[in-house]
């Protein structure tokens, strides 16, 4: 009997589990249909960074009168946009699989002003990538996530697609935080986001970049704090994202509470063929394990759905160490 790998996420319905997360792999239209091609199963298109827009459009000095400076940065600014909008449109009429829009802004107003032409271009969903790194010791922690909840919320009112919050791992409770996003009308969560960190050259004397790609080892966390939080029944989706590097790691995604995974460090290191590499040992453990349907397998191991719930808590590290002595 064929498997049958589809899963909803976001309420769409995908062919598989496997989706290309935010990255160069997705920033050109030539490589988002060689991975459909490859069997991917939709895309979250490269970030359209505020941050990088507001920096061009700041550096625009071309002459001594203002208003002649006022008007090419904001040229610069609705170009870059409007690249991105034009890339989601080509990639709608040229490819089948669901295209998902990123945005990464880090003051309140631009996240909706993007969001909506973002929609309008053609984005089946939405996914916000919101880190606001506390460089002030003067905001608690509730106002710093407040923050947080303020911008899913005027996002989620803006738009009718399907919006869902690429998280860090920064949170003093990573539970409260998703319940106020899926309570703001979210209908996701991406656990976790890689932001850049630095690095020292200690020979350089300077700051550069730490590795950008992700081991197999950090999936231990995802899976923790995906099948803790899929078992709080507050009616989101979760898919697992830094850690998939091949199709055992997926098995476990989805056994822990995820519909989906998002994958990108793998594809960089192997190559496009990584997916179905990936989606045949997925094929291979539904037939060894009896599972014709995949989205039957989802949740299945995750905090309510085990005998013994307490092995997902931290407490087991030191329990297995005292064991072990």
């Amino acid at each position: 009997m064929e498997k049958q790998l589809n899963v909803n996420y976001l309420g769409l319905n995908l062919k598989n589990p496997v989706i290309v997360s935010s990255s160069g792999l997705t920033a050109s239209l030539e490589r988002i249909k060689a991975l459909e091609a490859a069997g991917a199963s939709a895309v979250v298109l490269k970030s359209l960074f505020e941050e990088q827009i507001m920096h061009e459009s700041a550096a625009i000095n071309y002459c001594d009168y203002p208003e002649a400076n006022d008007y090419l940065a904001e040229y610069t600014r609705q170009h870059r946009l409007e690249q991105h909008v034009q890339l989601i449109a080509d990639t709608k009429k040229a490819c089948l699989i669901p295209v998902i829009a990123s945005i990464c802004c880090v003051t309140r107003g631009e996240w909706v002003g993007f969001a909506k032409r973002l929609e309008e271009a053609g984005a089946d969903a939405l996914e916000l990538n919101i880190f606001l790194l506390p460089t002030d010791k003067r905001p608690s922690g509730e106002e710093l996530e407040n923050r947080y909840l303020a911008i899913v919320a005027e996002v989620v009112e803006s738009v009718s697609i399907p919006v869902t919050v690429k998280l860090g791992r920064q949170f003093t409770n990573l539970l409260n935080i998703t319940a106020g996003i899926a309570f703001r009308g979210a209908k996701g969560v991406v656990m976790f986001n890689r932001f850049y960190e630095p690095d020292i050259d200690i020979n350089a004397m300077k700051l550069v970049s730490s590795s950008v790609y992700s081991s197999p080892g950090e999936l231990r966390s995802v899976l923790r704090w995906v099948a803790l939080a899929s078992a709080q029944d507050i009616g989101i989706d979760f898919a697992a994202s830094t850690g998939i590097h091949d199709g055992e790691a997926v098995v476990k995604a989805l056994l822990a509470g995820a519909s989906a995974v998002e994958i990108c460090s793998t594809i960089y290191e192997h190559g496009n063929g990584i997916v179905q590499k990936m989606l045949a040992d997925v094929e291979a453990w539904m037939e060894t394990y009896g599972y014709p349907r995949l989205s039957d397998a989802i949740g299945v191991l995750n905090y309510k759905n085990i005998d013994n719930p307490v092995t997902y808590e931290r407490s087991q590290f030191m329990k297995y160490f005292v064991q072990h002595a």
